[in-house]
C-alpha cells in the first residue's frame, strides 16, 4: 500500500492489506490533510470536472496561488490514482476520468494566472500516416499530460514531412508514434532517418497493435512501448539521462 509522509512523498505498503480495501478508501487514507487542498485531490481522484474547477475556485479565493495549486493539489491527486493503477487497484479508464479532470483544472489555473506553468518536458505525439485508428495515442496523451508533460498532439494519418517538422519547431524531448495497421508502421523508420539526416537522436516511441519489439530495435532511435502506462514512465527516465539504448533494455519486453 502506500501512503504520503509529511514531506508530500507516496510511500508504499502493503499492496496485499490495501487490496482488501475497496479503492476509495484506500484513496481516503492518502488524502492530504490541508482543508484547502484535500477537496481539490479528492475531486481528482473521483474524476470529476466540475468538482475540481470548484474546488480550485474556493482555494484560490482563500489566497492559494493558481499555479501552485497545480503541483500542490492537481498532481498529488493524479500520483495517487497512477499509483492505485500500479498496483492493480485502479483500471485504465479510472485514469483517464482522472487525467481529464486534472487537465481541466490545470486549463482553469493557467486561465487564473498571470505567470506560466512549467512543465517537466514536452513531447509530440502522433499517429502514422494512412492510418486514422488513435485511441492509443490518446491514452499516451492523456498519460503524459497527466504526469506534467506538455504533449503536442499532431492527431492522425499525419505525415511524415508534418511529423519532422513538427519536431525541429517543437524540439521536444522525445517522438511518440502509433500504428495500428501492419501497412503503415513502416513510415517509423522513414521518420527515423529523416531525424537522423536533420541531427535529430530524440527517443522515438514507438507502439500500437501492428508493432512488435524486434521490428522498432530494428531503426536507431526506436524504443518499444507495448504499455501506454510506459510512455510517462520513459519520458521520466529520459528527463534523468537516459538515452535509446538504456531505454530499451529498461523496458524490454521479454
Amino acid at each position: 500500500m502506500i501512503n504520503i509522509n509529511p514531506s508530500g512523498i507516496l510511500v508504499r505498503y502493503n499492496v496485499k492489506a490495501e487490496k482488501e480495501l475497496s479503492p476509495e478508501e484506500v484513496a481516503r487514507e492518502l488524502y492530504p490533510e490541508d482543508v484547502v487542498i484535500r477537496p481539490i485531490v479528492e475531486a481528482v481522484f473521483e474524476g470529476d470536472e466540475d468538482d475540481v474547477i470548484n474546488a480550485l475556485e474556493d482555494a484560490i479565493n482563500a489566497g492559494r496561488d493558481p499555479l501552485s495549486l497545480i503541483d500542490d493539489a492537481l498532481m498529488p491527486g493524479m500520483s495517487i490514482v497512477s499509483e492505485l493503477y500500479d498496483d492493480g487497484i485502479l483500471f485504465l479508464p479510472d485514469v483517464i476520468i482522472s487525467a481529464h479532470a486534472m487537465t481541466d483544472g490545470i486549463e482553469y489555473c493557467k486561465q487564473k494566472s498571470n505567470s506560466t506553468h512549467e512543465f517537466k518536458g514536452k513531447v509530440v505525439s502522433f499517429v502514422v500516416e494512412g492510418d486514422m485508428h488513435d485511441i492509443g495515442k490518446k491514452i499516451v496523451t492523456v498519460l503524459l499530460r497527466a504526469n506534467g508533460y506538455e504533449v503536442i498532439d499532431l492527431g492522425s494519418d499525419v505525415l511524415v514531412s508534418e511529423v519532422i517538422t513538427a519536431v525541429k519547431k517543437e524540439k521536444p524531448i522525445m517522438l511518440s508514434g502509433t500504428a495500428l495497421m501492419t501497412t503503415t508502421m513502416y513510415s517509423f523508420k522513414e521518420i527515423n532517418n529523416l531525424l537522423l539526416e536533420n541531427n535529430i537522436s530524440i527517443p522515438f516511441i514507438c507502439g500500437g497493435g501492428a508493432v512488435k519489439q524486434d521490428f522498432v530495435f530494428g531503426y536507431e532511435l526506436g524504443v518499444y512501448c507495448e504499455d501506454a502506462a510506459d510512455a510517462p514512465k520513459i519520458a521520466d527516465e529520459i528527463l534523468k539521462g537516459a538515452g535509446v539504448e538504456e531505454l530499451r533494455d529498461k523496458f524490454h519486453r521479454h
